[in-house]
């Protein structure tokens, strides 16, 4: 059984992990099941791609999940690496970035939701790391993503690295925050 920390870590892992066809999204239907007084979060659909069904079961590491777009709360994830997480906050990062630049100022808010997963994704990556590490140990990174994210270049997992990283990621959101009004 898989264990989560919160509904978003449930559907980033689900996002991650392609049907065997390789496609990665699928409509999910969601439902809790009681297991001998376990609640089992379970999601299930057919592939948009080759119509398998896909199945997968949760259990929440804590009575009080975190609310988005958090991910988790103080301990890193179980079921997600760091390289993983590092994937998900660059490609939303640049995605995100470019968007900022060609945009006016006014429409900025549109894109903060985007900007602040990126962030949390980042401060999934900073609890792998040791107290007294400077670097992610590399036997940290489980999937095989994680550990092509790390061969492909292990100093994005230095300690220096990733605090500037998400010091650069928090004042953009403080800069979206001062210079787009709210929405709405």
């Amino acid at each position: 059984m898989l264990i989560t920390r919160s509904a978003q870590e449930s559907h980033l892992y689900m996002d991650l992990h392609a049907c065997v066809c390789g496609a990665n999204r699928f409509d999910r239907e969601h439902h809790v099941e009681d297991r001998d007084g376990v609640l089992v979060s379970v999601y299930e659909g057919a592939c948009s791609e080759c119509g398998r069904t896909r199945v997968f079961e949760f259990v929440f590491a804590d009575d009080r999940p975190v609310a988005p777009p958090a991910f988790g709360g103080p301990e890193p994830s179980q079921i997600i690496d760091p390289g993983e997480f590092l994937w998900v906050a660059r490609r939303l990062s640049l995605a995100s970035g470019q968007r900022l630049l060609n945009t006016p100022n006014a429409e900025h808010r549109e894109i903060r939701p985007t900007v602040a997963y990126a962030a949390a994704a980042l401060e999934e990556v900073v609890k792998f790391l040791p107290e007294e590490a400077d670097r992610i140990p590399e036997e940290r990174f489980t999937s095989e993503l994680g550990r092509e994210m790390y061969a492909q270049d292990p100093s994005r997992f230095k300690r220096a690295f990733l605090v500037s990283t998400l010091e650069r990621d928090r004042k953009i959101l403080a800069g979206i925050d001062r210079v787009s009004p709210p929405l709405g």
